[in-house]
């Protein structure tokens, strides 16, 4: 009985681009009267960006997520996509 050798970056790219794919039909489904419900969205992370001035370098640090109901769904769908391949 052989077993599939499955990679966790490819999981990670597949996850990843089911958000952003979900996260743009999301958008577009916007402007559709009775799909609004797949752009709700929550957004959360850094308000204020994080700096570190080292006198010679500064470094800026920020962070924000922006999470559809439609990237949920992308999400969920890459997975069940990955665990079928």
């Amino acid at each position: 009985m052989a077993t599939k050798d499955k990679n966790i970056w490819i999981l990670v790219i597949f996850i990843l681009s089911g958000l952003v794919i979900g996260g743009l039909l999301g958008e577009l489904a916007s402007k559709v009267d009775w799909l609004w419900w797949l752009s709700y969205n929550q957004s959360f992370g850094l308000d204020n960006p994080i700096v570190l001035d080292l006198s010679v370098v500064k470094i800026t640090f920020a962070l924000m997520f922006k999470i559809s109901v439609a990237s949920i769904i992308g999400m969920l769908l890459a997975i069940f996509i990955y665990r079928k391949v």
